[in-house]
């Protein structure tokens, strides 16, 4: 097979060659898009202007918020794009940027989750703690780290994927998906990057058992409490992130633990979907519906059409 080390693009996997069907994917992907843009642009608005939302928990989730932001716009506007315009291809350097911030925002945002966690910790089991321990100073500080942490993890994952020679530009899914591009090597340099994308799944599961025995604690907390009213407002700050994490860490194991052999272009493009695009999605309609705190700052804004008193973070 000729080296295309030097091409200039890459053609994507065609959702469909059927132009009504490639329309009807372009309004699907618009209503995604503006759907997730409107929750998530509403959930930083409500916390950056309503002091009530001011503590460590919605600052993280402000930044949760602007993750997910991220990795919708870094997958949808193109699939758009192509879908309308009738075409595969997208630049190389499109697809780099493709895969540099898919892993920034992916990685930054198992990190903001693990963070959310131990904040969740602090808060229950030791309260008196709380303030020394979840300053303003050291929230910045883990939000920096993770900001940085995620820059470094992309940057490695890019160099590394477009390090190796390619004898194929066609990538089989509907963006730049790392495992799909691997399969386009025509040397042993791609062992480098399976070897991270195994290092980052060792990685994602220390953070999943990180969190299921910060939940272990809490909730052994919780069972000690004596006050009925205490434990349910602890536990309505502490579903909405369990929901989120199930949902992300079930639709990536889904997606890249299922058997690798004779798996079909559709269930491919399913399956991105299902990890890529979905928790996004779903993230600030999670923290919404059983946020009564989040729910009455949207109410302000709504029907008062301002907050009363606004300040800082």
């Amino acid at each position: 097979m000729p080296n295309l080390t030097s091409t200039l693009e890459f053609l994507l996997l065609e959702l469909s060659d059927i132009r009504k069907l490639q329309l009807l994917f372009f309004f699907v992907f618009l209503v995604v898009l503006v759907t997730a843009v409107t929750g998530n642009l509403l959930i930083i608005v409500v916390v950056m202007f309503d002091h009530h939302l001011h503590t460590p928990m919605y600052f993280f989730l402000m930044n949760l918020a602007v993750l997910d932001l991220g990795i919708i716009f870094v997958m949808v506007p193109k699939a758009m794009a192509n879908s309308l315009l009738n075409t595969q291809s997208i630049s190389y350097s499109g697809c780099v940027a493709q895969v540099f911030f898919y892993f920034y925002f992916g990685g930054s945002e198992f990190a903001i989750l693990t963070i959310m966690a131990h904040d969740r910790y602090v808060a229950i089991c030791s309260p008196l703690q709380y303030e020394s321990i979840m300053h303003r100073g050291a929230c910045i500080q883990m939000t920096a780290s993770v900001w940085f942490v995620g820059t470094l993890y992309a940057t490695l994952h890019t160099t590394c994927t477009f390090a190796i020679t390619f004898c194929s530009n066609r990538i089989d899914q509907f963006f730049c998906e790392v495992p799909q591009i691997l399969k386009l090597s025509c040397s042993d340099l791609y062992l480098i990057e399976v070897g991270l994308l195994i290092l980052t799944i060792v990685i994602c599961g220390g953070c999943l058992i990180f969190i299921i025995i910060t939940y272990m604690h809490i909730f052994a907390t919780l069972l000690r409490m004596p006050s009925v009213r205490g434990r349910k407002k602890a536990l309505s700050t502490c579903i909405p992130h369990l929901t989120v994490v199930s949902l992300l860490f079930c639709t990536g194991t889904f997606a890249y633990l299922r058997p690798p052999a004779n798996i079909s272009s559709d269930l491919n493009i399913l399956f991105a979907i299902m990890y890529a695009i979905v928790p996004p999605l779903l993230n600030p309609f999670i923290y919404s519906i059983r946020n009564k705190d989040i729910k009455t700052a949207l109410l302000k804004l709504f029907v008062l059409g301002h907050f009363p008193q606004i300040s800082s973070i």
